[in-house]
Formats: structure tokens, sequence, C-alpha cells
């Protein structure tokens, strides 16, 4: 066999058997050049000796020696031929000190390199980093010229024992942890409430499942199990479940708008009654003979409970986004709820084979359990600041705005909500007593107000009573999308046909000013045609509403709000001005 010419690599870089050829370090920022001339006066006895040609000239054995750069002597175990044993080993000898000797001088050049360049910066040493950004977390990369790219900064330090270390285990648990349980990029990807919601979401999943899992132990019992009657549990489940649960459903269904306007209140009542079908399950073994009716009421309201729920975590989860990532925020939160689920399941059946049968500790365990999974739902919708606008929020920025010239902020319109509007007593207060208190009781008072007194798609026929009236409320509202007037005390708002959800705001805050004109100004209302008049009440606040409503929009988005509509649900009527029915040929 001829001479060998192969390229030599060492350390990842490849050495072309031409001495003239440059090495290039393309990550370094002065395009680093290491000239291979250097490398003239070093003989590489693989770059330019012949090496052992497999033996003998006269050897063609099937080994296929002639593949075998260090001759018989590598294969036969060092007692090949006679001829060439020599040989091989004296170009063994040689390949390794060349070796040692060009990694050697490679590594003594990349650093005086690498220090003459460091001396020439060294006011800059930064300049050299980059930093990769994977969501919250930064890595800081170095150019390493041994392998020709950026690495990781503590690599090349980095010991076996710091790699085993309890701290190294920790991050790596975290970081896993985030990137399944968090959406990406958590916490600039969401809200600042989210992480709070989700905490106490999570506790509260766990107390659920152990609830469920007693429950559905004592509605056993409560029809015999182990008594051969496990076929006939499964059809009553079955049928109280899925046939009862799909009617409560369909039923409940109907009231989807309000889920919009009132999601904390809706959440809450949801969680009440899930616990409260839980409860009755529990009761079954007492009454066993009444299995099928409180079977059936259990099933309902569980059912309920499960379409409430799932309609109003849309809106908790939209509100998180704040990178308008839906899909991957309710991704994560299932996530964590299956996460939940899996542990209550765990602890519920731990704690059912603890108390059996045994009626008074289960229901003592059941309401342990109760308690703490209401109480971390009440601090879940603690944490939750809708950014949207119902009536009474939008009722609260308004008055506030009229009052002190300043949007409130988000977090304290949401402490000072109702979860229940009918029940205005029965609020969630916050827990941070160091925040800036900017709500005045007089803003307070008129939000609740101006709710109770509203009445969004009213009936123009039963606000107006003569063709004056009508003439001048059309005629003073022509550009507009509604119809504001005042009827019994009530401060009806007729929707046309063409109205929007920025429409019904802008009416809002038409009634918030009425209200103000009314409590500070002593303007009352009179009679509709005289308060549309010019001077009028209705044609004062429409003047000074055209005028402001875009300035209250403007500064209630900049301490985030939502401003692109209100979330009501108005009464289904509407009317369309200047519409004349067609007649019918006779």
């Amino acid at each position: 066999m001829g001479c060998v010419s192969r390229a030599l690599y060492l350390n990842g870089i490849g050495l072309s058997p031409s001495p003239q050829s440059p090495l290039h370090f393309p990550y370094w920022k002065q395009n680093f050049v290491i000239n291979t001339k250097a490398f003239d006066k070093f003989h590489f006895p693989l770059l330019s000796c012949s090496i052992g040609n497999g033996g003998s000239s006269g050897n063609n054995n099937n080994n296929n020696n002639n593949n075998n750069p260090f001759g018989s002597w590598w294969w036969h175990g060092g007692n090949g031929g006679d001829d060439d044993s020599s040989g091989s080993l004296y170009s063994l000898l040689l390949f390794v000190p060349s070796l040692l000797y060009c990694f050697c001088h490679l590594q003594v050049a990349t650093a005086i390199a690498r220090t003459a360049t460091s001396s020439e910066d060294d006011g800059n040493k930064e300049y050299d980093a980059v930093w990769e950004v994977k969501g919250s977390k930064r890595t800081k990369l170095i150019p390493d010229f041994t392998k020709d790219a950026f690495v990781v900064a503590s690599a090349s330090n980095a010991s076996l024992s710091s790699l085993l270390s309890v701290n190294k285990l920790w991050d790596e648990c975290r970081e896993l942890f985030v990137q399944f349980m968090l959406p990406e990029g958590f916490p600039d990807s969401v809200t600042s409430d989210y992480l709070n919601y989700s905490l106490w979401r999570s506790v509260q999943g766990v107390a659920s499942q152990i609830s469920g899992v007693l429950a559905t132990q004592a509605l056993l019992y409560a029809i015999g199990l182990g008594k051969g009657a496990i076929p006939t549990a499964a059809a009553i489940n079955w049928v109280l479940k899925d046939g009862i649960g799909y009617l409560s459903k369909i039923m409940l269904s109907n009231f989807g708008r309000h889920f919009d306007v009132n999601p904390k209140g809706w959440r809450l009542f949801a969680d009440l009654l899930e616990n409260a079908a839980f409860g009755l399950e529990m009761l079954t073994p007492a009454f066993p003979h009444h299995f099928v009716f409180i079977g059936a009421a259990a099933g309902a309201g569980r059912s309920a409970a499960a379409l409430i729920q799932a309609s109003t975590r849309s809106c908790f989860y939209a509100g998180f986004a704040a990178r308008r990532n839906f899909a991957e925020v309710i991704a994560k939160g299932e996530a964590q709820g299956m996460v939940s689920k899996a542990i209550g399941i765990m602890l519920g059946i731990a704690l059912a084979n603890h108390i059996g049968s045994s009626m008074p500790f289960a229901l003592a365990s059941f309401s342990v359990v109760t308690w703490i999974h209401m109480y971390c739902n009440l601090k879940s919708y603690q944490s939750i600041e809708l950014r949207t606008l119902n009536p009474y929020r939008a009722s609260l920025v308004f008055s506030e705005y009229l009052l002190s010239g300043q949007a409130p902020p988000v977090k304290e319109v949401n402490d000072e909500e109702p979860l229940f509007p009918a029940l205005h007593f029965f609020k969630i207060k916050s827990a941070n007593k160091s925040q800036l208190l900017v709500l005045s009781s007089e803003a307070k008072d008129a939000a609740v107000e101006i709710e109770h007194r509203l009445q969004l798609g009213s009936k123009l026929s039963d606000v107006v009573n003569n063709k004056e009236d009508a003439h001048a409320l059309f005629s003073l509202y022509e550009d507009e999308g509604y119809i504001l007037t005042e009827h019994g005390g009530k401060f009806c708002v007729v929707l046309k046909e063409s109205a929007l959800p920025q429409d019904m705001l802008k009416s809002l805050f038409q009634v918030s000013y009425l209200y103000w004109l009314e409590r500070n100004a002593g303007i009352v209302a009179t009679s509709t045609s005289a308060d549309c008049a010019p001077g009028g009440r209705l044609e004062i606040s429409l003047d000074y509403v055209q005028r402001e409503f875009n300035h209250v929009k403007s500064d209630s988005t900049s301490v985030g709000w939502v401003t692109d509509g209100l979330i009501a649900r108005p009464l289904p009527n509407r009317i369309r001005p200047g519409y004349v029915e067609p007649s019918v040929a006779s």
C-alpha cells in the first residue's frame, strides 16, 4: 500500500494534510485564525510515512489485514510476521508522541491567542459572552476555541460531584415542573394573579377528590357492596350520573350569559353545589331506602356544578393570558388539575381504608375536607383580577372617575365587588393591607345604587307614553346606538338593533353621570321632553359623555381595564328606528 494521506482530527478540529491551510474560528468576534505553517517543521508519521502494509507483501489472508493501519502486529496481538513487527512497532511509537505534541501545540496556540485577545478587550469582557434566554431561564455562553463553538460558561469547570449535587438535581426537577405545569415564558406570559390562583386551585382540587372518594365509598356501602349488587350499582350509577346529569346541564345552559357577567359568584355557587352533592351521597348509607332519590339529586347537582365550573374557567384563563396565549394557559391549567386529582384520589383511598364503614368518622372527615375545599376556593377567587367591565365594575370605575378624576386600579375594584349581586355585603376582601386605598365610599354607594336601578334592554313602549316624548328621545339619540331615559326610578336603556357592547358601555357612563348630577348637583328628572331639550338633564349628560367617553376609556385602559365593551346580559328587546313594515296587498 502506498503512502497514506488522511486528515488528522484533534478535539473536533480537522487538520488538512496541506500545511498552508489556516484554521478558522468563525464564532470568535475577530475571526481568529491559526496559521498551520508552524506545523511544517514537525513530521507526522500518519501523514508522510508509509504505515505497515498489513503483514508481508505476499500474505493475503482472509482477515483483510490490508485495511489494518497497524499491520499484523495489531491484529495478531503483537505476534505478527517477523519481517514487519519491528516496523509496525516503530510506526506506533512515532504516532503516539506526534499526536501528543500536536495536541499540546494547539492548546498552547489557542491559549496564547485567547490571552492576547482578552487583554486587548480587558475593559469589555462581557462583550464576549452570549446569553441564551428560554422563558425566565438565562444561561451564559462563552466561546470555546478547542470546540469552535459556544458552550455553557460553567460547563468547563463543572465536576462530577457538582453535577450530582442536590442543588443541581433540584434545579433540574424545578425546571421540568415549570416546563410541564406553567405556561412558556412564565411569569411574563401571564398576569400577576395567575400563580396565586393556580396554587389555591391545586389544593382545593386535592380536597375535592378526597370528598369524591369518600362519597363514592358511601354510595357503594348504601347499595350493599359485596352482596352481589355491583351490576345493579353500575346501572344505577349510569342512570343517575349520565341521564339526569345531561338533563340538568341542558336546563342550566340557558344561564350561560350570567356566567360571563359574574363568573366568581357562579363559580363559588358551583363549588357549594358540588359539596352539597357529595354530602347527599355521604348520607345514602343512613337512608338506603331513599337511595334512588338521593342519588338522583346528587348526580344532577354534580353535573350542574361541572357545567358552571367549565364555563367560568374559560373566563379566568382568558384573563390570565397576558400574551394572548389562551390555549397554552388552558392546557397548563388542565395539567395542574390532573396532578391535583391524582394526589387527591390517592389520599382519599388511604383515608377511606382507615375509615371503613364507620359513618361518624366518615362524616367528620368529610366536614374537614369540605372546609379546606371551600377555603381554598375563596382564596383562589380572591387572587383573580377580572379586567373586563360588567355593570358593577363599570359603575364603580366611572363613579370614581367622576369623583376623583382618575380610574381606580383593577385589584381594588375586584376586592370591592360582591360575589353575588343580590348580596352586596358578601365580598372578598384582600389580605394585603398595604395597598393604596383610592376608592371613595361615595363611589362604592353609587355603584351599588346604579346596578340596582339599571335596566338594559328595556321596551320602548314601557318607557314612552306619548308622541312628543318619543320624538324628543329619537332626535336626541339619533347618532347613538341606544336611547336612555328614566322611568319609575329606573335608568332604562333602550337598545337599537345595531347596538354593540361598546354602546352599552357608553350608556352606562351616561347613567353614572346622571346619578352624579342627581346626587351632587340636585338635577333630578322632570318630564322626558323637558329633559331632552337644550339645558335639560338628558341633553347635558349626553353632551358630557360625547366629550369625555374616550378620555375615561383611555385612563381605564392605562391602569389595566379592558374597555372594548360591557359584559352584560340585557333583556332581549331591540328597536329599529325608521323601519316601516311593508303593507300586505289586499
